[in-house]
């Protein structure tokens, strides 16, 4: 299998800080997921307008992130994404920098809530076929750090061939899908990590 391009890697605070707009996580997740969109398609798909959408779109391609590319038909032009993923790196030990990235990752996990519900609110619309594929699988582990990173590390092995942005050779009936790998300590609710 050919090497596949590097997910575009975030350190700048500044960056996580506007990654961390609900809408902004939501239009970037979106365009990431399905190719070019115009700022009307945008917005039907993640509930606002379009000309908020415009706005937001227009500061997220400030920083790189989505690009406007040719119309087709002469009419509104599309933005797409521009990465193939994005790599946030460990959490910093910078206090600003940590800060901003806790605010990006929270708006990462609303948007998996957000996508989730969607999915359990139509699954009736979905073919038997789409029924049985999906999943919300859960796991309770017993791992070391280094094993937790050698785990991610083959998820990540297994998944990056299948992302959207990087995939050419999708065969027909395939369709944009959301999945998510979230792993961490487990935390009570008393704020003591469990043993």
């Amino acid at each position: 299998m050919a090497e596949l391009p590097p997910r575009r890697r975030v350190r700048d605070a500044e960056l996580m800080r506007a990654l961390a707009h609900p809408l902004r996580s939501a239009l970037l997740s979106y365009l990431m997921a399905v190719g070019p969109r115009t700022a009307t398609d945008c917005a039907e798909a993640v509930e606002s307008s379009a000309s908020n959408c415009s706005w937001h779109l227009r500061q997220l391609a400030q920083w790189g992130l989505v690009e406007r590319v040719e119309a087709t038909d002469g009419r509104e032009r599309p933005w797409r994404a521009v990465p193939v993923g994005l790599d946030f790196g460990e959490f910093a030990t910078d206090p600003a920098v940590r800060t901003a990235q806790l605010a990006e990752a929270a708006a990462r996990l609303t948007e998996d809530g957000v996508l989730g519900q969607r999915f359990l609110d139509t699954i009736g619309e979905f073919d038997r076929a789409w029924q049985e594929a999906s999943v919300l699988n859960t796991y309770a582990l017993r791992i070391t750090p280094e094993e937790l990173a050698a785990l991610n590390d083959a998820i990540d092995a297994l998944v990056r061939p299948y992302v959207a942005t990087l995939r050419a050779d999708a065969p027909e009936g395939a369709r944009p899908v959301h999945g998510s790998w979230r792993a961490f300590p487990r935390v009570e609710a008393s704020g003591r990590p469990s043993e």
